[in-house]
Order: C-alpha cells, then structure tokens, then sequence
C-alpha cells in the first residue's frame, strides 16, 4: 500500500483537517471569539473608538443632541389615528381598553406639535451652522422614529449632515431615513452610545418622551451636578409638560437637590427660543 506524500489529505466526507478548524481563523475576522464574555472590555473599547474615528474623518467639530419619544407621531399620522380610535370607541362604546386608547390618541395628537417643532429645530441650526464646509452643532439624535426622526428630517430639509445612535435591541430597530448614511451608527452598549451622545455636545435639548428620554436627560444632569462634564446647555421643550411630569420644586423642599441645581436646565417653547438660548451660551459656532 503506497505511503501518503506530505502534502496530501484524506478526503473522507467529514473528517476535520488543520485548516478546517476555527481555531485557525485569525482573530480579528472570528466573530464567535469575539462575541466571548472575556472579550466585552476589547468590544467596548471598539465601540467608543469606531465612531470616533468615522466622526473625525467626518470633521464634525461639535453637536446638538436631540431627545424624545420615538412614540411621538409626526401631525397628520397622528390626527389618523386619532380618527381610528373615535371609529372604534363610537363603534363599542362600553369597551374600556378602546376608551383609554381614544384617551391616549387624544394627548398624542396634543403632543404631535412638537414633530414639527423639533423639525424645524434641526432645519434652523443646520443652515446656520453648517456652511461653508463646517460641520457645527451637527444634530445628533437616537436614530429612531418619533422626535429623532423629525431632527434629522430638519437637517435633511436643507441639505446638511446628522447623526443617528442606534441600540441594537430585543425588538426589530430601523434608523430612520433622514439620517447622513455615513453617520448611522449601531451600538451594542447604551454606556457608549451615551458617552458618544456627550462627546461633542454643547447642548442637549430634550423634548417629551418616556423612560429612554428621562434615563437620558437626567444622567447628563447628574454628569453637570458632579461637574463630571461641564459646558452643556440643557434645554427642555414645553415647560407645561416638564413641571406636570417632574416635581422640581419638591426636591429642593425635601432638601435632595440644591435650589442652584435648577439653574442647570432652562424651558424652552419654540425652536427659535431653543436656538437663542444656545447661542446666549455659547455663541455661534465660529466662536467656539
């Protein structure tokens, strides 16, 4: 029987040879490896720096961030649901459920006014900061529907670049098509996309919106009160709602913040109002 060469194989339908293995993959084309529990503090570190990098190619100097509900429909989808909602209720008028749903498309069609508002927010310091070639105060927002979606919308509107910070989640995610494509990130950690959310802000303005909204709102107040990051204007569109959902008084009463802790967030109604607020603080962007 002759002897196999030293460069052949056998080709038996199964058999595992060398070169077949996942150990011989290099590591960083081995998605199982790094996916690894021991490999989180090598993804995390790559989380932070892709999109800094992309970010710097990309000039962008500084950003404005955009907060709020996904939920929140832009006016005429809203008035449409609202309409099926009164369908449905006059339709089974002892049916509970449909009640409150009616109920609810009436606040969101009250809410609706400020897709609007948040969509001319991102046309207005989009054509006024980005010219000539700079790449200022570029709106930033979660990269979703709702409020995100209508600050990328605004600069859209105009032709100028925006930012979108996806989450990888448990439930089917999309960015939304307004967004610049080169950046529209994903990220894997909500601790990265929110350290990149404040990276280059000079300010966060923060419409209404659920528990994502106030996890990011007051962790950036919390970041100003420790005087772990300083420089960010803080804004809060629609004072109604604000005072209504969070009881700012009481926490100075009840001794838990300081009365100069309010001084860390300003009201806002208009976009215009909003945009003069930051400019009161930190000029335009040439004085940066």
């Amino acid at each position: 029987m002759p002897l196999m060469g030293a460069g052949s194989s056998d080709d038996s339908p199964g058999q595992e040879t060398p070169g077949s293995s996942s150990s011989y993959i290099p590591a960083d084309r081995d998605i199982d490896f790094l996916q690894r529990d021991e490999l989180r503090p090598l993804r995390l570190g790559l989380e932070l720096l892709k999109p800094e990098l992309i970010q710097t190619d990309q000039g962008i100097r500084s950003t404005i961030v955009v907060f709020g509900s996904a939920r929140l429909l832009e006016p005429t989808r809203a008035r449409r649901a609202l309409e099926h909602a009164s369908a449905e209720s006059k339709a089974f008028p002892d049916d509970r459920i449909r009640q409150q749903r009616l109920a609810v498309a009436e606040r969101r069609l009250a809410l609706a006014r400020y897709y609007d508002v948040a969509r001319e927010f991102g046309r207005l310091v989009s054509s006024t900061c980005q010219i000539d070639g700079q790449c200022d105060y570029v709106i930033v927002t979660g990269g979703g529907p709702g409020i995100m979606e209508a600050a990328n919308r605004g600069a859209a509107d105009v032709g100028a670049k925006s930012m979108g910070l996806n989450i990888t989640l448990p439930h089917e995610q999309q960015p939304n098509p307004y967004i610049t494509p080169d950046l529209c990130f994903q990220f894997r950690y909500f601790a990265l996309r929110k350290m990149h959310f404040l990276l280059r802000a000079r300010a966060l303005v923060v419409f209404p919106g659920g528990f994502g909204t106030l996890d990011e709102l007051f962790e950036t107040l919390t970041l100003l009160q420790t005087g772990k990051t300083r420089n960010i204007t803080i804004i809060l569109m629609g004072q109604a709602f604000w005072e209504r959902l969070i009881n700012w008084q009481l926490l100075i009463e009840e001794g838990l913040v300081s009365p100069e802790d309010l001084s860390l967030f300003h009201f806002a109604e208009t976009a215009q109002q909003a945009w003069d607020l930051i400019n009161r603080n930190h000029g335009g962007p040439t004085t940066q």
